[in-house]
């Protein structure tokens, strides 16, 4: 059985690096979810086939970080949402990931 380890301290997010890290976010199209303490974002690609290719290459990162998205794919569209449960809301690890899917959504 695989122990889970609780949030690092340096996972937390400073109520700076917040306010500066989703202004960043934003610009980029992640949205705060309401009632949640989240991010959400809803790509669109060009076929199946290269949606399902990013979110191959996000599981990947994923599965590295110990972090992973709540998704959902319709043919072309994949929404995610990103939050960590351990700690009730957003932390670093999730602006890493969301940083790493804009990364491969603008490399496809």
């Amino acid at each position: 059985m695989k122990h889970i380890l609780a949030p690092k301290a340096t996972d937390w997010l400073s109520s700076a690096e917040r306010e500066q890290f989703l202004l960043e976010l934003k610009a980029t199209g992640w949205m705060e979810v309401e009632d949640r303490d989240a991010l959400h974002k809803e790509l669109h690609f060009k076929s199946f086939n290269q949606a399902f290719g990013f979110m191959c290459r996000v599981a990947l990162q994923a599965e590295k970080m110990n972090h992973h998205p709540e998704w959902f794919n319709v043919y072309n569209k994949v929404q995610i949402t990103l939050s960590t449960h351990d700690c009730g809301g957003l932390s670093k690890k999730d602006i890493r990931l969301a940083k790493f899917i804009d990364k491969v959504a603008l490399s496809l």
